[in-house]
């Protein structure tokens, strides 16, 4: 299965990538400048207009052709993966649900890997063979993830430091970063690996078993991002009253949950102890996965914490995966005043989703270390509509009314 387009087809005209909206909100020399890029993804790289508008989504159309020197190109299907590394689809979703990073997907909308995922799925298969349950191999994918996540917004962000020029064009950029792809690309996985070999090596030891961030040549700036932190209600006095080991587990247990709740464009930036931090380009996503892992908690049952959430969005910076700005700040003391169980927002957050959504008032909140008051909303999955009262019957059996 291939995504690329048909030899009769062509690439997409430039009437086509108007009308699917990859234009849209650009005017004068940045449009110009979008289409030139555009043009040569369809023309020379091959892009079909399904991957164009999934990179324009997540506005990431100046790295779109490294991906391929990256990771090779998207053509088999989950059950070609499958059988290819010799595992069951359940245990392949499970990976791919742990590494916690987005499918491309064909025209269709069917999801498509690469030879890297055959790969891992081998790998992955190989640690089961050689004795380790599913659940601990799943556990380790999800831990290098989250690591490795950390490391490619790191080297995405060096490898810019290289490329950036000022006044470079969109086109410009996208090729300098897939030339500077292609040199990088083969070391990296020596050097992961080395890097990793040391570190092991070290815990044997001690038995420790977009356009704005071209402009000017400057490094990625501030974004607009919507940060929510979910927090185990009663983590420190359950501390006081249960082993470390079982903190321990339950603080597992919460990571586990977020990463198998959320999903893309949604992010599990990172655990804190009994608090996770998540990050998402997209209102309504964040909502939904905020309230699906309030859910997910509480069918943990009566031995496993309530959580509460809460949710902001403003302009934040990434630096070596984490996150900072007024948001993270914001919605960390929010989740502060949410109670047990209960998502929390600010009006900006929920004026971003109107829909799918049941909205109520909890009140003008004042925050530690935010000036003034913060007007604060809280979510719920809509009430399901009430089901027509079935007709009385007719006869003798009926009551009149006294």
């Amino acid at each position: 299965m291939s995504d690329a387009p048909r030899p009769d087809a062509g690439p997409p005209t430039d009437e086509e990538l108007v009308a699917a909206g990859l234009l849209d909100g650009l005017e004068g020399d940045a449009r110009e400048e979008r289409l030139e890029l555009l043009r040569w993804l369809a023309t020379d790289e091959g892009r079909t207009l399904t991957e164009l508008r999934r990179a324009t989504d997540t506005q990431t159309l100046v790295l779109l052709p490294s991906e391929r020197v990256i990771t090779g190109t998207a053509r088999f299907s989950e059950e070609e993966v499958a059988e290819r590394a010799d595992v069951g689809l359940a245990f392949l979703r499970a990976l791919q649900s742990a590494s916690g990073v987005q499918a491309d997907t064909d025209e269709d909308g069917g999801a498509l890997f690469t030879d890297l995922d055959v790969d891992a799925a081998r790998i992955a298969r190989t640690y089961v063979d050689a004795g380790l349950s599913e659940d601990q191999v799943l556990t380790v994918s999800r831990m290098l993830s989250r690591a490795f996540a950390q490391i490619a917004e790191l080297l995405r962000q060096v490898t810019f430091e290289v490329v950036l020029r000022p006044g470079a064009t969109e086109l410009e950029l996208a090729r300098n970063y897939q030339e500077a792809s292609a040199l990088l690309a083969p070391s990296l996985g020596p050097l992961l690996e080395t890097i990793l070999r040391i570190h092991l090596r070290q815990a044997v030891a001690t038995e420790i078993v977009t356009a704005q961030e071209r402009a000017g040549g400057d490094l990625p700036g501030a974004r607009e991002v919507v940060v929510a932190f979910a927090d185990l209600v009663g983590f420190t006095r359950m501390g006081e009253q249960v082993p470390p080991e079982v903190l321990g587990a339950v603080a597992g247990r919460l990571e586990a949950l977020a990463e198998d709740a959320v999903q893309a464009p949604v992010r599990v930036v990172k655990t804190i102890g009994d608090a996770v931090l998540l990050v998402s380009p997209d209102a309504p996503a964040m909502v939904e996965a905020a309230l699906r892992l309030v859910e997910v908690a509480e069918q943990e049952g009566e031995d496993f914490p309530q959580l509460r959430v809460g949710i902001a969005s403003g302009p934040a910076v990434s630096r070596a995966g984490d996150w900072f700005g007024a948001p993270v700040n914001l919605a960390s003391r929010i989740t502060g005043v949410a109670r047990a169980g209960s998502v929390l927002a600010t009006n900006e957050v929920a004026d971003q989703v109107p829909d799918g959504v049941h909205w109520s008032l909890a009140g003008a909140k004042r925050l530690k270390n935010v000036g003034g008051e913060i007007r604060v909303q809280r979510a719920r999955r809509p009430k399901p509509a009430a089901p027509e009262p079935p007709e009385a019957p007719s006869g003798r059996g009926r009551r009149g009314r006294r």
